[in-house]
């Protein structure tokens, strides 16, 4: 007697599955280098961090963060030796290198300023977003097509290109150098691709669960509220990600709108300069913190991305 062996056509075969893994962690290593190489270079002192050949193995120094968080002045010995004992590491760090604290950096403000505008902006965005696509899949409006995408164009011409009027008509109106001039204008960049993105996932959600919320007396907010937020969850998630991505590594708006009082991380963690030049530990350690909080959103958000957009059934 023969035996055969059932073989699904849809489902891939041992070695594609094991030539598909493989792709993905060479690609995931690849690029996960550059990542692994700019947080080692946060640990370097100066020295090693401008070697060459490039140092892999090295003595870990915090000289970086401290650095970034503080500004120093150089000063002669015979002043170095007329000063009190060091009353912590970073002092004594700073105090080796012949050097005195004069006070705190830039970074924190800087940080601060950027955790506001991204995440405010990114709110308003899939707040603005969720509504305007769930009347696009909805209700009847007139030039819906048209209007998608005169919306959806909005995204086609880089931003730098509009920068300068952007300028001008913010000096005009007082909304350069401010909190709220930056997140309005991320806010108008984000909200086209939230509109576009959260339209397809209310167009996945049956009709059904919203009749049947009415049948049972809830008013069309309350069926929007209570039926189709939570489905849309994943969508919202989704769309939050990329509308922060956005807003938290724009660069061009924030280096020509900004100067000093709402200026962000991005534009100025390149101006972080040492001794003779660029003091690549500290930028390292920057870079670093400055992905910190991308990071732990899109973890808090995992949960979301990994579900379905559909669950539960229509009440009979």
């Amino acid at each position: 007697m023969s035996s055969t062996t059932a073989h699904s056509v849809v489902e891939p075969g041992r070695y594609l599955r094991f030539f598909a893994g493989a792709v993905v962690v060479v690609y995931a290593l690849v690029t996960m280098i550059p990542l692994v190489w700019i947080f080692i270079t946060g640990f370097k002192t100066p020295q090693d961090s401008i070697s060459y050949p490039p140092k892999v193995i090295f003595e870990p120094s915090l000289e970086g963060y401290v650095n970034l968080f503080t500004t120093r002045t150089r000063q002669t010995p015979d002043y170095m030796a007329t000063l009190p004992p060091p009353e912590t590491w970073y002092d004594e760090l700073v105090r080796s290198r012949q050097m005195v604290i004069a006070g705190p950096s830039k970074f924190g403000e800087r940080f601060m300023n950027s955790i506001i505008i991204g995440f405010g902006s990114t709110f308003l965005s899939v707040f603005l977003g969720t509504l305007a696509a769930y009347a696009f899949s909805r209700f009847r409006i007139p030039l819906a097509d048209d209007l998608l995408f005169f919306i959806l164009s909005t995204r086609m011409m880089p931003p730098i290109a509009v920068a300068i009027p952007i300028f001008l008509m913010y000096r005009t109106v007082g909304l350069s150098d401010t909190h709220l001039g930056m997140i309005i204008l991320y806010t108008t960049v984000n909200v086209s691709l939230a509109v576009w993105l959260l339209k397809g996932f209310v167009d996945e959600i049956p009709r059904e669960y919203e009749e049947a919320a009415l049948i049972d007396g809830y008013t069309r907010f309350q069926a929007f509220v209570k039926v189709v937020l939570p489905q849309m969850a994943t969508g919202i998630a989704a769309t939050a990600i990329f509308c922060l991505i956005f807003a938290w590594n724009e660069y061009a708006f924030a280096l020509l709108l900004t100067s000093g009082t709402a200026q962000t991380a991005p534009p100025f963690i390149p101006t972080i300069i040492g001794e003779g030049g660029l003091d690549w530990p500290a930028i390292g350690a920057g870079v670093t913190l400055f992905l910190l909080p991308v990071l732990v959103f899109t973890i808090l958000l995992r949960k979301h991305l990994l579900r379905g957009i559909t669950f539960g059934a229509v009440r009979k």
